[in-house]
């Protein structure tokens, strides 16, 4: 499985490392700056860049082990395995995939119902929430999300063993994907320290370092989707 620099730096925007494997399909390496396919989010995309050539990376997606997989545009010359390459990230796509992120997750704070789906975009993301009726007084969610954004607290790692997860089974707020488990332990993303704590849950997704990074949000769309569910819609307005 490639290393996951994706996860311990989701703020670098390139980095060296070698092509260990030529798929059909892509190309893995030994570490991903790109992010696989997974929890809503898409598959980062951007350039690969080796000795004498370069490739459009257009998506990244999770090969048979977890790990990443690049997939390069359609007719792209490849490197060869053993190669040294440089990923670059499209960063301004990634960086807005991690704002939109982490506002979903506060979006979850401020409607505390099951979460039955979600999507993440590059300006806008949602989450289906099990919600019988439509929430009463859209502005006054509006100007909760605000002063989570203002108050800009910390988004932090953390990790859980799947024993102590599944002793726990509040903290997991999706009813349609489960956390990965069978690997000893699980990721979890807290916003907030002490008693400044809005929330924490499991997540194998990026995100901003902090939430006024986020900047500033609107609500849009509440969908009604099936007798129990409803879409809610959140942009970045900028």
């Amino acid at each position: 499985m490639s290393k996951p620099l994706y996860r311990e730096d989701p703020y670098a925007r390139s980095a060296e490392t070698t092509v260990t494997e030529r798929l059909e399909g892509g190309l893995v390496c030994a570490a991903s700056l790109f992010y696989p396919a997974g929890g809503g989010q898409p598959g980062d995309s951007g350039v690969l860049e080796w000795a004498g050539g370069s490739a459009e990376i257009v998506d990244t997606v999770k090969g048979a082990d977890g790990g990443a997989v690049l997939v390069p545009a359609a007719g792209a010359a490849l490197p060869p395995e053993g190669a040294v390459v440089v990923q670059r990230l499209d960063w301004a796509r990634r960086y807005a995939h991690m704002r939109v992120h982490t506002a979903l997750h506060l979006l979850s704070v401020v409607l505390p119902l099951p979460v039955t789906g979600g999507q993440i975009g590059a300006g806008k993301g949602r989450l289906d929430f099990d919600m019988p009726e439509a929430p009463g007084d859209k502005a006054a969610l509006e100007a909760a999300l605000a002063d989570l954004v203002a108050r800009d607290l910390p988004v932090s790692e953390d990790w859980i063993s799947d024993a102590e997860l599944a002793a726990r089974p509040e903290m997991v707020k999706t009813m349609s994907v489960a956390p990965p488990s069978g690997q000893g332990r699980v990721r979890l993303m807290r916003i907030g320290d002490g008693a400044d704590q809005v929330d924490l849950q499991p997540c194998g997704g990026t995100h901003v370092a902090r939430t006024g990074e986020i900047g500033a949000l609107r609500l849009g769309k509440i969908e009604k989707k099936g007798r129990q569910n409803r879409r809610v819609t959140l942009h970045l307005a900028d």
